[in-house]
Order: structure tokens, then sequence, then C-alpha cells
């Protein structure tokens, strides 16, 4: 009413759909900008996917409008403090797709962390040659990507967001397998720049918390917290086992989240 169209227009009802289970509604002042920004911020809260950011009554909903009405302050636009922290945790409307992803999130952290253990042997072995490492995690976890991608396919229509995360993923192999080329160019030994793979993987899960659930932030936080620790062991005179602890923390953040959903499925 307050924009002469509905939030989501597509050729078809199909389509349609799909809009409304996977994208955000527009502003209603994008459209127009003569509405008030407190009636805007109404329209938008009724909108919401997750319910329990909604008005939680009709009679609630009519307490605002009245708000507004009388020129008052609205509680669309009021939010605590906690009420904020505890929406950054929660499950946003996308992550009914992890349920498709649990049990492959479980077969890859074992596939992560039998990758990052046989490097750490080649490296604590005296193996100073790249080509050994790049045939593990060029050609080893670009085969298994493309072996994950193809059984999730199986399991179902891919949706957009699902689509977008594994950009995300095979940009982070992509870059992962670059350090490789950097320490040739700089003529560095191999596996020097190996603690980026933690800051690299906590950028993937930032991106996951952000898009799927809040949850992800703890595992992002681990591999950021694990980069730094990976170069203390380097630096250490300790035997250099960084590999393996990225394998072990990068393993387990895949493999917690996986058994969740996995038991989620219907």
């Amino acid at each position: 009413m307050l924009t002469g169209r509905p939030p989501f227009q597509a050729a078809s009802p199909f389509e349609t759909m799909l809009m409304v289970m996977e994208q955000i509604p527009p502003g209603v002042r994008v459209i127009n900008p003569a509405v008030d920004a407190d009636l805007e911020m109404i329209v938008l809260k009724c909108l919401q996917k997750p319910q329990d950011l909604r008005y939680r009554s009709a009679d609630a909903l009519a307490a605002d409008l009245q708000a507004w009405l009388s020129n008052e302050p609205v509680s669309a636009r009021s939010s605590s403090f906690t009420s904020i922290l505890m929406r950054l945790f929660q499950d946003s409307h996308h992550a009914s797709v992890l349920q498709n992803w649990g049990l492959l999130w479980m077969w890859h952290s074992l596939v992560l962390l039998i990758l990052c253990l046989t490097t750490n042997v080649l490296q604590l072995s005296g193996v100073r040659s790249r080509w050994p490492y790049l045939g593990l995690w060029v050609l080893g976890l670009g085969q298994w990507a493309l072996i994950f991608w193809n059984l999730r396919r199986r399991s179902g229509p891919v949706t957009a967001v699902e689509r977008q995360i594994a950009h995300v993923w095979g940009g982070s192999m992509l870059a992962s397998s670059l350090l490789f080329a950097v320490e040739s160019i700089m003529d560095r030994p191999v596996l020097e720049f190996s603690p980026i793979l933690g800051a690299i993987a906590g950028i993937v899960f930032l991106v996951k918390a952000g898009t799927l659930s809040g949850t992800f932030y703890l595992p992002a936080a681990m591999l950021f917290a694990t980069a730094p620790l990976m170069a203390a062991v380097q630096q250490s005179d300790l035997p250099n086992f960084s590999i393996s602890l990225f394998g072990i923390v990068s393993a387990a953040t895949f493999f917690f989240p996986g058994l969740k959903y996995y038991r989620q499925r219907p």
C-alpha cells in the first residue's frame, strides 16, 4: 500500500517464492522516499523472516502504529544491547540449508585433517621441494572439492546462498594454493607462509557467520587465533607442528557444526 507494489516481483511464481525465501525485502523508502522513516521501520519489522524478530501479535503492531500516529517513539526502532547481542548469534533464515551440508562437512573435516597431518609428516621428514605439497593441496583438495560439490547437488536443488558460500570457499582454496607461488617468487622456504591459512579460513567462517548463523563467529575467532599461534610455533625451538595444529582446529570447525546440522535433518 505504501509503495504500490509487493515486496518481491519476479517473472514467475516459483522465482518469486525463491526471492521470498532467500532475499531481504527492499527498503520502503527506496521505492517511495516520501514514506516516514519510522513507518518504514514498522513495515520492515513485519517483513523480518525470523519469527522472533517480527511483532508478537496484531495488538503489538497496532500499538506501534498508534505510537507513530501520535509522534511517539516506536518499538521497531528501539533494541536493547542484550537483544542485539542475542540476535547476533542466532541462525539466519538461510541456516536451514546447512541440513544438506552436515554429513559432507564431517567428511570434509576428515579430509582436511589427513591433508594437514600428511603435510606435516613430509615437512618434518625434510622434504623441501614444493611439488609434493602442491600435489597434496592443489590436486588433492581440488579433486575433493569437485566430489563434495557433486554429492551436494545430488541431495536437492542448490540455493543461491549455497552458491555464494561455495564461491567464498573456492576463493579460500585458491588463496591457500597461491601461497606456494608467493613463497617461490619471494624465494622463501616452503610452508613458511602457512600461518596465513588460519586467517584465510577465519574469513570464510566470518562470512558464514554473517550469512548463515552467528554461531560461526566462534569458529572464526578460533581460526584467526590459530594464525599467530602457528607463527609462534614456527619461531620456537619445538618441532614444527603448526600445520597439524591448523588441521585439528579447522577439522573441528567443520566436524561439530556438521554433526549438529546432520542431526537436524528431517
